[in-house]
């Protein structure tokens, strides 16, 4: 079955920076309503007299999959809310659509039964993932097929009935770092799927280096504060008119409230991604000459999200830590830090696991805006009763004395 599907990537032209596309993307029309603050629409149905125009429209998704003109029809279809965002979303991607979801695995599962429904169900896909992307691939809950290989095979993974190449860049936990540009080019006519989740618009955008869809959990750093959950997916209007027709039909709509939550986040997307990083990378440059800490991960692009393997019990850091939350998730404005073989990744085979770098002593952080200092302190005590090997212990010894 031919595998190709029209979705070529735009070639982005903005006009404006990415920190006032961030601020008035999905936006623009404000000044002309009359309003300052973007309204919230939170209306399930709307009113229509004219039932024979209604089913009109209805019959036109149903066919196209294109937004409604005029006003809503139901708001499992489409809310004004929740489109400013899919917006401003598609605009700091330089992508020219965007359809967002209740939570970036129902973003997921769209694109997966999306590309299932013409017949494309086999999917290439490179560890590590997200721990549950791996699951919904791996598990066959969908009816798809998965090949997992590492990015100098994917040319030669490809089938007939591929439907998607999948990605993540920097990865979760390890953040490995891929070439974009050469996937996109082994991949052919075959649509790449970057999750850009850990690294945000404002440090790539994979549209411009030849991916043809960009997912984001949007609970992360787009929303940026711990208090939302959603998912969306960044194509051509084309694939996003199929990704409608599939929300329509499963009902992993985004509420309005958190559409509106996630266009307030992305005002500060910049600002946030940017502080936090200049602190991961300090905290990064702390960690690497810790004798306590083994290995410390970090991709070349920078970034808030750090990882780290330590010599001693990574579960007594994570009981031991006072200002930084020991819990799931990522890209608040508070610091996050998890242990990734017992949680985030847990679902996924330990063997498998292990190979694509996720050991049992590696701790994920994610650095919020906190200071430096208090963080590092919190990491310090937090640390402390962990041993430190000889060969280092004697080294810091030696350092310590020449500073005497």
């Amino acid at each position: 079955m031919d595998n190709e599907v029209s979705m070529t990537p735009p070639v982005p032209t903005p006009s404006r920076a990415l920190a006032t596309e961030a601020v008035h993307a999905g936006r623009d029309d404000l000044a002309s309503l009359g309003v300052h603050a973007p309204p919230i629409d939170l209306s399930t149905t709307y009113p229509s007299y004219d039932s024979r125009a209604e089913a009109m429209r209805i019959d036109d998704f149903a066919t196209t999959g294109a937004r409604p003109d005029g006003p809503p029809v139901y708001a499992r279809l489409d809310n004004p809310t929740t489109g400013r965002f899919e917006t401003a979303l598609a605009r700091l991607e330089g992508a020219e659509s965007a359809v967002a979801f209740a939570s970036g695995m129902a973003a997921l599962t769209a694109v997966l039964l999306a590309r299932a429904s013409q017949g494309l169900r086999h999917v290439v896909a490179v560890r590590p993932l997200y721990g549950c992307s791996d699951h919904l691939l791996g598990a066959g809950q969908l009816g798809t097929e998965v090949t997992w290989t590492d990015p100098a095979g994917i040319a030669d993974a490809i089938r007939p009935d591929t439907g998607l190449v999948m990605i993540e860049t920097p990865a979760n936990p390890t953040l490995a770092e891929i070439d974009i540009r050469a996937v996109a080019h082994a991949c052919g006519s075959v649509p790449l799927l970057v999750d850009n989740t850990f690294a945000t618009p404002v440090l790539q955008r994979p549209v411009e280096h030849g991916a043809r869809i960009v997912l984001h959990s949007a609970t992360k750093y787009l929303g940026g504060h711990g208090d939302v959950m959603g998912g969306v997916v960044a194509c051509d209007e084309e694939f996003a008119a199929t990704l409608r027709q599939v929300r329509f039909a499963t009902g992993g709509v985004l509420h309005p409230l958190a559409g509106y939550l996630l266009l307030r986040g992305l005002s500060t997307l910049p600002v946030r991604v940017r502080a936090a990083s200049t602190s991961a990378a300090e905290l990064v440059r702390r960690l690497t000459a810790d004798p306590r800490i083994a290995r410390v991960h970090y991709p070349r692009i920078g970034g808030a999200m750090i990882s780290f393997e330590v010599y001693g019990d990574p579960h007594r850091v994570i009981s031991g830590v006072r200002l930084i939350t020991p819990a799931v998730s990522l890209g608040s404005v508070d610091s996050l830090i998890q242990h990734p073989a017992s949680i985030s990744h847990r679902i996924v085979d330990e063997g498998d696991r292990r190979a694509s770098g996720v050991g049992d002593r590696l701790l994920r952080m994610s650095v919020g805006l906190e200071d430096v200092e208090d963080l590092w302190a919190d990491l310090c005590q937090a640390l402390s009763d962990g041993p430190v090997p000889s060969a280092r212990r004697a080294e810091q010894h030696l350092q310590s004395s020449a500073g005497r």
